[in-house]
C-alpha cells in the first residue's frame, strides 16, 4: 500500500514531462479510469476511440496526446496535459500521487537479528523477521513482518521484501528489488539421479543473483542452482505464482506473467515476453523478441527465435492460427466426410447391382 499525496495540475505537469492547459493551482489527489474519474481524479486517454470518453469524463486531469486540446474549449473545473506517450506519464504520476509507503528506521523489538548481521541505519526490520548470520540489508530496505532472512544474503539498498518472503542461505539481491509475499529465493531444485534402488539428490549447492530493479510477484519461487548461479536480471518483472528452475538465466527487462513454469537450464534473453500458464522443458532458449503466448508449451532444447509465438507444440502464431482454425472446422468436416461415404457406399452398391 502507499501513502496518498496531492499535488497541483501545475507541480504533476513538469514532473510527467507535459505542456499544461488550465488551472496549474488544480488540486489532484487520485487516479482513476476515464468512467469513473470524478473530482480530484488523474485519468488518461492514449487511443482515438476512447477520445469521446475523455471528452466527457469528470477527471479533474486528462494526460492526453499532444494535439488533443487543440480546438477544444478551456473548462473551469478540468486540465489537460499533453505528452508524447499518456499511459507512461499516468504511472509517473501514480508514484507521486502514491508513493511507497515508509516506515521510520529500526529494528522492531520482536525480530530476531544475528549479531554479525550488518543492518544499515537507515533500514527497517518488521515484527517476527529473522535475519541470519553474516547477512546484509542494504539503506533505506524494508523487511516486513514474518520475513526470513538466511546466513550470508545480501540484500541491496532500498529494497521492499513484504511478509513472509524467505531468502534462504546465500542468496543476493540488487538494489530496488521488489519481492512480494510469500516469494521463496534459493531453495533447492528439483535435480535427482536414480539408481536399482531410488533416487539420490544431485549437489544443490549454487546460488540466486536478483539483479537491479527487479519485481518478484507473490508466491514465485527461484529454486537455487545446482553448481553455479539461477540469475534474474536487472529490470524483470515476473508476476505472482512462476517458477523459475535451478540454474535458469533470464535477461534484462524480461515480463513472465502468472502460473508459468521453467525448467532447469533455461536461458532466455533480455527483453523477451512469456505470457501465462507457460510451460518450459529443460535446455531450451528464447532469443531476444521473441513474444510466447499464454498457455504455450516449449519442448526440452527448443531455440525461441524473435516473433510472435503459441501453441502447444510451441509454433510461429500465424501457424497456430491456421491450425486453430481447421480445428474449428472439425465438427464440419466429419459430416462431409460421413456424406462422402454415404455417397461411396451408394456407388459401390450401383456398381454391384450392374454386374
Amino acid at each position: 500500500m502507499s501513502d496518498k499525496q496531492r499535488l497541483t495540475a501545475g507541480e504533476l505537469a513538469p514532473q510527467v514531462g507535459g505542456k499544461l492547459i488550465g488551472q496549474k493551482g488544480l488540486v489532484l489527489n487520485g487516479l482513476a479510469d476515464l468512467e469513473n474519474a470524478g473530482q480530484g481524479d488523474v485519468a488518461y486517454v492514449e487511443e482515438e476511440k476512447f477520445f469521446e470518453t475523455a471528452r466527457a469524463s469528470r477527471a479533474s486531469c486528462l494526460l492526453v496526446p499532444e494535439g488533443f486540446v487543440s480546438g477544444m474549449p478551456a473548462e473551469a473545473d478540468k486540465v489537460f496535459i499533453e505528452v508524447a506517450r499518456p499511459k507512461l506519464a499516468f504511472t509517473r504520476a501514480a508514484s507521486l500521487l502514491y508513493p511507497p509507503k515508509q516506515h521510520e528506521p529500526g529494528i522492531h523489538p520482536t525480530a530476531v537479528i544475528s549479531p554479525s548481521a550488518d543492518i544499515a541505519l537507515t533500514a527497517f526490520i518488521g515484527p517476527h523477521a529473522v535475519v541470519g548470520e553474516y547477512a546484509l540489508v542494504g539503506a533505506g530496505s524494508r523487511v516486513e513482518a514474518g520475513v526470513v532472512i538466511g546466513a550470508n544474503v545480501t540484500i541491496g539498498d532500498e529494497c521492499v521484501v513484504h511478509p513472509n518472503a524467505t531468502l534462504y542461505d546465500g542468496v543476493a539481491i540488487g538494489d530496488r528489488v521488489i519481492l512480494h509475499a510469500g516469494v521463496c529465493l534459493g531453495a533447492d531444485g528439483f535435480g535427482y539421479v536414480r539408481d536399482d534402488m531410488g533416487y539420490h539428490k544431485f549437489p544443490q549447492i549454487g546460488t540466486v543473483v536478483i539483479e537491479d530493479d527487479v519485481e518478484l510477484g507473490a508466491h514465485t519461487c527461484v529454486d537455487r542452482a545446482a553448481l553455479g548461479r539461477t540469475r534474474i536480471g536487472r529490470g524483470s518483472k515476473l508476476d505472482n505464482l512462476v517458477h523459475v528452475g535451478h540454474n535458469c538465466d533470464i535477461g534484462e527487462r524480461v515480463v513472465i506473467a502468472a502460473q508459468t513454469g521453467i525448467s532447469g537450464s533455461v536461458v532466455i534473453e533480455d527483453d523477451a515476453i512469456i505470457g501465462g500458464q507457460v510451460g518450459f522443458g529443460d535446455h531450451t532458449r528464447v532469443l531476444k523478441g521473441a513474444v510466447i503466448g499464454s498457455k504455450a508449451g516449449i519442448l526440452p532444447g527448443k531455440i525461441v527465435r524473435p516473433g510472435v509465438w503459441w501453441g502447444i507444440p510451441i509454433q510461429p502464431l500465424e501457424a497456430y492460427k491456421r491450425q486453430n482454425a481447421h480445428l474449428g472446422r472439425l465438427p464440419q468436416m466429419r459430416e462431409e466426410l460421413k456424406e462422402l461415404r454415404g455417397r461411396m457406399q451408394a456407388l459401390e452398391d450401383q456398381l454391384k447391382d450392374r454386374e
